[in-house]
């Protein structure tokens, strides 16, 4: 299934799109696509209901979407995930994942605007496989229980002010963690859709030319791990998100490369998961 949130920053409406491509109302269900839902077995009676036919139509043409959860209670994030982006940044392949944690504020819809902060001359763009979590992960055993732990799985925009993040600070949070720096969806679809979460395509273009062209098969360490690794250092509770790093592409890896100003426009995909699309505002 994929399930969405539609209309205007802090008042959207949950929702799922149907097979026929109908938008379909989960009013009646829950008030929100959140933490709680996902807990208490929200996915499975938003299927259950919809294999009855039992939910309403709703006109979503032209509507805004939002992100396809509602606000986390954290963004955790994996750096240097890629084989090819550790080299392309200078970097070492990790022998561990590189965690670090992104305000969970920096949240927006797909195709919302991104803000260029102030004084910023290194904004960078990301593509990301996003892992939403169901399920409390703590202290998981193996990495083969951690798939149960997922809700399901989005398009993440891991936007970075590189020289906030690596000139400025000793730590990476002041070059992630800038006003809507984390694009997210247009979905949030379940695993039975999705299926190998290691085998999946990923683009990105900066004014339609192509950046970024990787797949999740080349991560370093895969979406199972990552979940086990994390569950033994913080609980990750249902509605956190999890980024899991980007491919080769950067700005910050491609020397002479503009970085993004006003007016560039970046849209990114990852198999079966979607499009997004954002136009760059100064702030």
């Amino acid at each position: 299934m994929k399930l969405l949130r539609i209309g205007a920053p802090g008042e959207e409406v949950p929702a799922v799109l149907a097979a026929d491509g109908s938008v379909r109302s989960l009013a009646a269900l829950t008030g929100d696509v959140d933490g709680a839902f996902l807990a208490g077995g929200g996915v499975e009676r938003v299927r259950a209901a919809l294999a009855a036919g039992e939910l309403p139509p709703l006109d979503a043409e032209g509507v805004r979407v939002g992100a396809p959860v509602a606000r986390p209670g954290k963004v955790v994030c994996v750096g240097l995930n890629f084989r090819d982006h550790a080299a392309e940044t200078g970097a070492a392949i990790p022998t561990r994942p590189v965690v670090f944690l992104k305000d969970p504020a920096t949240v927006v819809g797909p195709y919302d605007e991104v803000l260029i902060p102030r004084g910023s001359v290194k904004t960078d763009w990301e593509v990301e496989l996003a892992v939403v979590i169901g399920r409390t992960a703590r202290y998981l055993d193996s990495p083969e229980q951690a798939l149960a732990c997922v809700a399901g799985y989005a398009v993440s925009n891991d936007v970075s002010e590189r020289e906030f993040q690596l000139e400025f600070s000793a730590q990476w949070d002041l070059g992630k963690s800038c006003e809507t720096f984390n694009p997210l969806g247009p979905w949030l679809v379940t695993p039975d859709e999705v299926g190998d979460p290691q085998a999946l395509g990923m683009r990105l273009s900066v004014n339609g030319q192509v950046r970024q062209d990787g797949d999740t098969k080349e991560m370093v360490f895969d979406v199972a791990y990552l979940v086990w690794y994390l569950s033994q250092y913080m609980v990750l509770n249902p509605g956190d998100v999890v980024n899991t790093g980007t491919p080769a592409g950067v700005a910050l890896g491609l020397p002479g490369l503009p970085y993004l100003r006003a007016g560039d426009v970046v849209e990114l995909s990852v198999d079966g998961l979607g499009t997004q699309r954002q136009t760059f505002v100064d702030a």
